[in-house]
């Protein structure tokens, strides 16, 4: 009797495992789910007001509401904040990036703190670039380190700002003994003029005005990754690489402007081809890394989102880059959830 139900068991383990290494979780289309939102802004402690759509006085409430559906019968596991609390207490998580790390962190936290509300949380600052939120109930750390480009900003007699593509000097420091470190860039690597937030580039110990900027991004990843490789024990630390989070604003391959979108792109000939040249270069830079990082491909499936944008119900007069919260950057989380929970599944194995 207990043989036939270890098989049963040691069974539907083996179909999820086979499933979820066949399925694709980042082809599908939105839904309208009545069980959305995952939680409320109004409720959530750490919501930031740039993305509170709805208490900036955005009239609608369907982008609240849809749930991403990948095509094949594939699942995205509902995110479980009591189940992440519990397998990973004690841990530290960071979130390393722009803004739209900031965005998918805050997602994160809320999603949490709607598991818990009534756990004891702090929220610290040890210096302007690190945000600390911890459920001290659980000891778990949520962690945001702001980081524009990953690699290193100097100021430099003669130069000012030198964005220098070889160097991580800087994220080295607060990355080394995390548990799960979650990266992102690249929002401010085509900012030109008074948005530019370097006046030199170095490369190689040559210093110049400029450079192409695909061709700068794609030589920062290739630092970064070798600081994965090299730095990162794998046996402790998950890593992860948030893919290239789409704009929405008119005249872009990615739809029209995100003001007055109430739902999202339904084309069954709108494909993943749409896909940014940055997103070439990230995939490029993951395969080339030795030891495994996991690239979470959120930018088809946030493509199809240009009503989930703040638009004039943010801090901007036009924001269709940054996201609403409850929002898109929920279903990233729950991505990132359901690997997690694939990765369990293998290791019990």
């Amino acid at each position: 009797m207990y043989r036939f139900f270890f098989l049963v068991v040691f069974a539907v383990v083996v179909v999820f495992i086979d499933a979820s290494k066949s399925c694709n979780l980042y082809n599908g289309s939105w839904v309208l789910d009545e069980s959305y939102p995952l939680y409320d802004s109004w409720r959530c402690p750490f919501m930031s007001k740039e993305f509170d759509c709805q208490k900036n006085g955005r009239p609608d409430r369907s982008y609240l509401e849809y749930r991403w559906r990948p095509n094949g019968g594939c699942q995205v596991s509902r995110f479980d904040g009591v189940d992440f609390l519990e397998k990973w207490r004690g841990k530290k998580i960071m979130f390393v990036g722009d803004s739209l790390s900031l965005n998918q962190w805050l997602s994160f936290n809320c999603m949490l703190h709607a598991a818990v509300p009534d756990s004891q949380i702090s929220k610290t600052h040890p210096n302007a670039d690190l945000t600390v939120i911890t459920f001290q109930d659980y000891e778990v750390s949520i962690i945001l380190h702001h980081s524009l480009f990953l690699v290193d900003v100097v100021k430099e007699a003669g130069y000012g700002r030198v964005l220098k593509l070889d160097s991580i000097e800087k994220g080295k420091k607060v990355w080394i003994g995390m548990d799960m470190l979650i990266f992102n860039t690249w929002h401010w690597w085509s900012r030109t003029g008074n948005t530019q937030p370097w006046d030199f580039v170095e490369h190689k110990g040559n210093i110049t005005k400029d450079m192409n900027r695909t061709e700068a991004f794609s030589i920062a990843l290739s630092t970064w990754a070798t600081w994965v490789n090299t730095h990162v024990d794998f046996n402790k630390t998950k890593v992860f690489f948030q893919g290239i989070s789409p704009t929405h604003y008119r005249g872009e391959k990615a739809g029209s402007a995100c003001l007055s979108q109430t739902r999202p792109i339904n084309d069954e000939n709108y494909t993943s081809t749409h896909q940014p040249l940055a997103m070439t270069v990230v995939k490029n830079t993951i395969r080339k890394i030795s030891k495994q990082v996991e690239l979470l491909d959120i930018t088809f499936l946030s493509q199809l989102r240009r009503d989930g944008h703040p638009s004039q119900y943010g801090s901007f007069p036009m924001d269709c880059s940054h996201w609403c919260l409850a929002g898109v950057p929920d279903t990233w989380n729950q991505l990132l959830y359901s690997s997690l929970i694939t990765d369990l599944c293998n290791q019990s194995l």
